[in-house]
């Protein structure tokens, strides 16, 4: 039986996310919000006001993610210290789901989509009941395919994180997702180092993942600061994360390696610049050339009196600027012809004076 496509274009809320279509920029929150509501929708307020399409949560419970025997990773212990087990410290970011229908509603408010990765199935049921109008996938949770089967059965679209994955455990995952259900999928390349090095973030894997699947790619980044996500946008991405922070001085594992809101504004108007950069790819003079085009470029100019009914010859003309008259290109289709009348020193050349 042959296998179902997935879709090249993606619905999240209002956009279309794909091929041909704008750059959908999502501000991860994350757990950026260390606990507290009040710094959680000032993240999603920051993430409205920087310009990005959606502000994107975790949403978790802590004894379904992580034992008691779990260590944090070791960007977590810089960062949070190595007293404490992983769950621990998730226990002390985890919301409820109260905060989470508030932080949805705020999202609206401000005018951006809200998404969530869920990472068990009491939190994904939370965000289907929220009506999210798309999930993200964590790259931990590539291979968790039970998550990924109850997320595609909703049909609704999944950004689905490839960090630490090997291509044939993505093509797994998608093969799970296409057997349960409608669900469209974007493979979001990244590199799960925090943070990572830019030596290290490999885009070109975006393509080799869209050549080998046939779905839309885009770049989960994890590097410091915003070259590297506009680098990914000028490759194709159609879809760029970056985690957002009111500051990055707070205690917390994510701060560090986040942007905060000035710095986040600066990239979506880049990844904005690089979107009209890359043009439509038709090779011609743009609007703002045709002033240089004029002054630039060099026509054929009559050097010394012809009289009406000469035979033009190479000592007649020399190639000088400006650039309105007949092209220097045209050189050999005009030596030989008979002029028409009496031309003067300095003269553009033009067809008109030509039998």
């Amino acid at each position: 039986m042959t296998m179902r496509a997935f879709l090249r274009i993606v619905q999240i809320g209002s956009r279309a996310v794909g091929e041909g279509q704008p750059c959908y920029v999502i501000a991860e929150a994350g757990v950026n919000h260390n606990g507290d509501l009040g710094l959680a929708r000032k993240l999603v307020e920051a993430a409205a006001e920087a310009g990005a399409d959606a502000v994107k949560f975790q949403t978790f419970r802590a004894a379904a993610l992580a034992s008691t025997q779990a260590e944090k990773a070791v960007y977590q212990k810089a960062a949070t210290g190595a007293g404490e087990t992983q769950r621990a410290m998730l226990e002390r970011l985890e919301l409820p789901d109260e905060a989470f229908r508030e932080l949805k509603a705020h999202a609206e408010r401000c005018g951006i989509t809200f998404l969530s990765t869920p990472f068990d199935t009491e939190s994904a049921r939370l965000l289907i009941e929220l009506g999210v109008s798309a999930f993200k996938v964590s790259s931990g949770d590539l291979a968790t395919h039970p998550l990924l089967r109850q997320l595609a059965e909703t049909g609704k679209g999944i950004l689905l994180s490839t960090g630490m994955a090997y291509l044939g455990e993505v093509e797994e995952a998608l093969a799970a997702i296409r057997d349960a259900g409608p669900s469209p999928v974007i493979l979001l390349h990244c590199v799960s180092g925090y943070p990572a090095e830019p030596a290290a973030a490999n885009l070109r894997a975006m393509e080799t993942m869209a050549r080998a699947f046939a779905v839309p790619v885009g770049f989960s980044d994890h590097t410091l600061g915003t070259n590297v996500a506009m680098a990914a946008v000028a490759l194709g991405a159609c879809v760029v994360e970056k985690h957002v922070t009111v500051d990055r001085g707070l205690p917390g594992p994510d701060h560090a390696a986040s942007l905060e809101p000035a710095e986040f504004r600066a990239m979506v108007r880049g990844i904005r610049n690089v979107e009209a950069a890359l043009g439509d790819g038709w090779k011609m003079p743009q609007p703002g050339e045709a002033d240089a085009r004029a002054v630039a470029r060099r026509s054929l100019v009559v050097v010394r009196p012809v009289a009406a009914g000469a035979v033009l010859t190479a000592a007649d003309l020399a190639i000088l600027r400006p650039g309105t008259g007949l092209q220097p290109r045209l050189l050999d289709l005009v030596l030989g012809r008979r002029t028409r009348r009496d031309i003067s020193v300095g003269t553009l050349l033009a067809w008109s004076d030509l039998e």
